[in-house]
């Protein structure tokens, strides 16, 4: 087949196309474009629910090695069900189907109520392939020519894909390998920037073991539109792989439909809905604040939004969640940075009370977001400076590494520290980046990209069988 060459600024005039110049004046109305995010109008994105389930997200409520749970939107309840059985090579898999009952609840939105449902399938086998579906019952049935000859589950029910997911390994002592994908705020733009970023996450590491947001998912916590685009974006991996998150100050949203405070901002009203997380939290936690073991890794989500005045039971919990702890390594996350990277922002209050339980414990990372741009350190210890260069960098390896990033397309300045007090050996602004680490049992090996493949930084953490830590810094130029 032939193709014509089209300039790459042409008018199709009297069945021809006419090139034209490229070289036209500025206040004729060639804008060049501005660096940054767009902007974009919030588009209506998967806006409206109906009986057939969407938003269909993976998490882990209980042990990942035998269970994961799974979270759904539909038009109404409150008949909802999920079905699993262990993965064939094809449809035989149906003759061994479990069927669990869903738990159901109705969400006011700001495009009207819909039904958000939960089910966790559990006593599943470590290290196995599964493949599941979700249901909610119709409110209309199907027409009686559409019913004829139609299984008696898809009359009653309209359903998911079958989709798979893999149980994580146990931990007896030796770590498997697990790789997972970490990313700072989407928050903006996110159909139309976003996208981009966390699809090629995936397509690197398709494998991945879990995905760690440590958000702003959005911008507004109750607004559904960006709620759509953000499940837009995720498409089908936020059903397959377990996603991992904790609350961002966008998170935290007035709620028009709270009579009583409807200016006060306050965690969305879906967050709970949504995620399904252990409930082993500090005392009034709603699955914001949790601890999940994972092939040998403590992943501790905490919530930095919570009031100072407020935090000192959080503090305690955390205490005994690194005191009492027998994975191999431990990860460490929240929204709000211990070291900022941007200008204007400084969170003292975390140094003060949690940053010594961090060096006590012998966390390995600490991810966290907010700062719209970038930061890594090397191993830091409050207590310990180096002499030559002034920053508080543990000499043996054996503090936590802090990282800040993002993953939107929204970006602020750098923050400038004085001379020999600046917490990070790698800072970055103007990039979206996603995080890509694999965790063996001797060593961490962290991989930060940008969406178009360029590798920004990398180092690994190498543990002996004692405890002790060597870190390398592999950093490109």
């Amino acid at each position: 087949m032939h193709f014509t060459r089209i300039p790459s600024m042409a008018v199709l005039l009297g069945g021809a196309w006419i090139a034209i110049s490229p070289q036209v004046n500025a206040h004729e109305g060639v804008h060049s474009p501005k660096p940054g995010r767009e902007r974009m109008v919030v588009e209506p994105t998967l806006p409206v629910a109906t009986d057939v389930p969407d938003r269909i997200l993976v998490s882990w409520k209980k042990d990942p090695s035998t269970s994961f749970s799974v979270t759904w939107r539909s038009k109404a309840g409150p008949d909802a069900v999920a079905e699993i059985a262990p993965a064939t090579a094809g449809p035989e898999f149906l003759a061994h189907v479990m069927r669990y009952e869903g738990e159901t609840g109705p969400l006011k939105t700001s495009l009207g109520i819909v039904h958000m449902h939960a089910a966790t399938f559990d006593h599943l086998e470590p290290e196995t392939l599964y493949v599941y579906r979700v249901g909610s019952r119709r409110t209309e049935r199907l027409a009686e020519e559409a019913a004829e000859g139609q299984h008696d589950s898809s009359v009653d029910y309209a359903w998911s894909p079958w989709t798979q997911v893999q149980t994580a390994a146990p931990f007896d002592g030796r770590v498997k390998p697990a790789r997972f994908v970490y990313v700072g705020d989407a928050q903006n733009d996110v159909k139309s920037h976003w996208s981009r970023l966390v699809r090629e996450a995936f397509r690197d590491a398709p494998k991945m073991t879990f995905f760690l947001h440590v958000v702003d998912l959005v911008n507004r916590g109750n607004n559904d539109h960006e709620w759509g685009q953000w499940f837009h974006a995720g498409g089908f991996m936020f059903s397959m792989i377990p996603q991992l998150a904790v609350p961002g100050n966008h998170e935290y949203d007035r709620d028009p439909f709270d009579a009583d405070n409807p200016d006060r901002k306050q965690l969305s009203r879906r967050w709970a809905q949504r995620f399904e997380y252990p409930e082993n939290g500090p005392e009034g936690s709603r699955e914001n604040v949790y601890s999940i073991d994972a092939q040998g890794i403590r992943i501790i989500g905490l919530d930095s939004n919570i009031d100072v005045e407020d935090r000192a039971g959080h503090t305690k919990w955390l205490e005994r969640q690194l005191k009492d702890n027998p994975n191999r390594w431990t990860v460490v996350t929240h929204h709000h940075p211990v070291y900022s990277t941007s200008r204007g922002r400084d969170n003292p209050t975390l140094r003060e009370q949690w940053q010594p339980l961090y060096e006590k414990y012998g966390v390995d990372l600490v991810l966290q977001g907010h700062d719209h741009s970038y930061g890594r350190s090397a191993p830091l210890r409050a207590h310990e400076e180096n002499v030559a260069t002034g920053l508080r960098v543990a000499s043996d390896g054996d503090g936590p590494v802090y990282v800040v990033s993002v993953s939107g397309p929204k970006m602020y300045d750098l923050k400038e520290y004085p001379e020999g007090q600046k917490p990070f050996v790698k800072h970055i602004a103007n990039e979206q980046l996603y995080q890509v680490i694999d965790v063996d049992h001797d060593a961490i090996t962290y991989v930060a990209k940008t969406p178009d493949g360029h590798v920004r930084d990398r180092f690994r953490i190498v543990k002996d069988e004692e405890g002790g830590k060597t870190f390398h810094d592999e950093a490109p130029e």
